[in-house]
This record gives structure tokens, C-alpha cells and sequence, in this order.
């Protein structure tokens, strides 16, 4: 056994010869393992001692790094691992902002990146630089509209919103105002917040002055917790919609009595055990599960799932890639991109993958599961 350390001497255990060998794959993997993203890096960095340690019959070898939920950092460690390490395909990052500069780096030396963050603008609209960039989190846009469908459905007419100010708040807000009206909605306000604030009191007495008959709150893990228990404390009783990004189980021990009733749109991991067992969901969900026991001894939540997934699609495509080119070679990385590419029917614990080229996020709303926080769980919404 060997660790490959981050800069603040974060470990990812992996299984590896003495010497690395020539053809082994190397994957590098950058998350936000510290800083105000290490509610969905540090589930994630734990999942590297899970992932395979062998696709298609080459070993592979994983540099995990943590960019400290900075996109310098994040632009820095994705130089290291292109120029330093010679990785055959980048995985990351946990946060849009970091992702962004990172296409850059996937352009330029022509590496596949798979994003673990959530944001549509990741790899939309298509162009050169996102030709290297897939993402494994569905996007904005069908989380969105499955939310948006149901929202309108029950009765609601005027809707608040909340959302952290960065790529996945911002995102979410575009989607939400695009699809409102259409849908016979009004967005009453724009309230917005970082995920590293303490208190988000302002911008709830903003948006319960407008009297919405429901707020939607766009963030991701814990700090999603402060705008709803704001609301609630400050005697808001409308119906309050999240997103996928708080479908951990901290978000729950957090918010306690104030999170229950919330709804969002959200992928299968959440509400498995909801479903059959011969389900292909749940089988994904299942197999990720053993093995993240398997190597942590204990349960792994959403987040962790996108490394998982990615290291899925991985899985599918390296050994039709390993018939073109070695790895380490630009030939492998090029045939590796479109390997992923064409991927089609991936059931995965983010939902079902059908890539194209121009389409490299691959899900529809057959992805999108309507989730409730009822008696301290995930349900579905049936």
C-alpha cells in the first residue's frame, strides 16, 4: 500500500505496484476537501480508497489533491497533475467556481475532465473547451424543471428565492426565472448569500416581506440548512423547496424540525431503499454502498457518489479507449474522451447516463426523483 498525500497531508489509499509502471492509468482527482466546499470534498476524498484499483487489465493509480475550495488552487492542482504527474483524465472539482479554470487545463493538454459540481455552464453551451469537459451531477436545468413542475402543481403563485452566491446559486436562479413563468410562477426576490456565512437573518425577513406562498432555496450540504431555519424561526410557514445539494444526512442532523417538509428534485441515492431491489438504481446504489463500507466502515452520502459515478463511466469506457492507445499517451486520452462520449444507458446513483457529443452531462427527468424530508429521512414522493 502506498498514500499519495495532498498539500495538507489529506491521504487517498490506493493499492500499487512498487514502481509505477508504464501503462499504468493515472487518474487525477482534485476536491474540496477543506474550506467553506468540504461538506461535499471530504465524502469524496474518503470515496478514493473505494474506487477500483484495476480497469480493463491495467492498474490504475489515483493523486487525489485537495484545492482548499480556491480556484486558484484548484487551477494549480490541475496544472500539477497535466504537467507533473502526466494523469490520463482529471476528476473535479467539488465546486463550480474551481471546476470553471479548469477547462481551461483540460483544453489545453487535451485531458478528459468529469466535474463532481453541479452548474449547466460546466459543459453548456458546447464548444471547444468543453468538448474535454463532462460533468456527473445532473444538470440545473432538469433538476429545475422537475422542481419547478411540481411547485406549480400545488397550488403555489408567488415564490421567494434564496441562493448562494456563486456558479450553483446562480445557475439555479437563471433556470428558476426562465421556467416561472412559464409555468404561471412569480419569482418574488433575488436574495443571495456565501456558503461561508454564519447568518442569513436579512435575507430571509427580505424575502417573507414579499408574502410568497413558497420560497426555493438554492444551495448545497449544511449551509443550505441556515436559509430554511431563518425562515422558520422568523414564523415562516409556506412550503419551502431545496435542491439536490442537500441530500446528506448532515443536512438533516443540522436542521432537525426545521428541514422537515422541505421537498427537492433530486437523483436515486437518495431514496434507494425506496425502491425495488431488482431496480437498476438500486443495484448502483447498493454496489457503491458495500464498497464504501467495505473501505471506510461507514455510509457514504450523495457526494461521495459523484466520485463513484464518475469512476462508473470510467469503468465503461477506458477499456474500449485501452484498444487505441496506451496510457500516457495523448492518443489514450483522446480515445478516452470519446469512449465517454458515447456512453449510453449507465444507470448510476446520479441517474440514468446517455452522453453524446453534445450532450456531456447525459441525463433527462428520468433522473430526477421527487424527495421530501419526512420523520428524519429521504422519501419518495409518490
Amino acid at each position: 500500500m502506498r498514500a499519495v498525500l495532498t498539500a495538507l497531508g489529506i491521504a487517498a489509499t490506493m493499492v500499487l505496484t512498487a514502481a509505477d509502471a508504464w501503462a499504468d492509468i493515472k487518474v487525477g482527482i482534485v476536491v474540496s476537501a477543506t474550506g467553506p466546499g468540504s461538506a461535499l470534498g471530504q465524502p469524496q476524498i474518503k470515496t478514493v480508497a473505494a474506487l477500483p484499483k484495476e480497469i480493463g487489465g491495467e492498474k490504475v493509480v489515483y493523486i487525489a489533491l485537495d484545492d482548499e475550495s480556491d480556484s486558484v488552487k484548484g487551477l494549480q492542482n490541475a496544472r500539477r497533475l497535466v504537467i507533473q504527474d502526466g494523469v490520463d483524465v482529471i476528476i473535479g472539482s467539488s465546486l463550480t467556481p474551481v471546476t470553471m479554470p479548469m477547462l481551461d487545463v483540460a483544453l489545453e493538454s487535451k485531458t478528459p475532465l468529469l466535474s463532481l459540481a453541479a452548474s449547466t455552464a460546466i459543459v453548456q453551451p458546447m464548444d471547444d473547451k468543453r468538448k474535454w469537459a463532462f460533468k456527473v451531477v445532473p444538470n440545473d436545468d432538469i433538476m429545475a424543471a422537475a422542481m419547478l413542475k411540481h411547485i406549480a402543481k400545488t397550488g403555489v403563485k408567488t415564490l421567494g428565492f434564496i441562493g448562494v452566491s456563486d456558479g450553483y446559486g446562480e445557475g439555479y436562479y437563471q433556470e428558476v426565472t426562465k421556467l416561472a413563468p412559464k409555468l404561471g410562477l412569480t419569482v418574488t426576490t433575488h436574495e443571495v448569500y456565501a456558503r461561508g456565512d454564519t447568518s442569513v437573518t436579512g435575507q430571509a425577513l427580505q424575502v417573507i416581506a414579499t408574502n410568497p406562498d413558497a420560497v426555493f432555496i438554492a444551495s448545497a450540504g449544511t449551509p443550505a440548512v441556515l436559509p430554511q431555519q431563518a425562515l422558520r424561526e422568523r414564523g415562516y410557514a409556506g412550503k419551502i423547496f431545496q435542491t439536490h445539494g442537500v441530500a446528506t444526512q448532515e443536512f438533516i442532523k443540522l436542521g432537525k424540525e426545521n428541514v422537515e417538509g422541505a421537498v427537492f428534485a433530486g437523483e436515486a441515492f437518495s431514496i434507494a431503499d425506496d425502491l425495488a431491489a431488482e431496480d437498476p438504481f438500486r443495484r448502483a446504489h447498493d454496489e457503491f454502498v458495500a464498497a464504501y463500507r467495505a473501505a471506510n466502515g461507514d455510509t457514504p452520502n450523495i457526494f461521495a457518489a459523484h466520485l463513484w459515478d464518475t469512476a462508473a463511466l470510467l469503468k465503461r469506457a477506458i477499456p474500449g479507449a485501452l484498444k487505441t492507445a496506451r496510457p500516457g499517451t495523448p492518443e489514450f486520452r483522446a480515445a478516452l474522451r470519446d469512449e465517454l462520449e458515447r456512453g449510453k444507458d449507465v444507470y448510476l446513483n446520479n441517474g440514468l447516463s446517455n452522453m453524446s457529443p453534445t450532450d456531456h452531462n447525459g441525463y433527462d427527468e428520468r433522473s430526477a426523483f421527487l424527495i421530501k424530508v419526512e420523520g428524519g429521512r429521504f422519501r419518495l414522493v409518490k
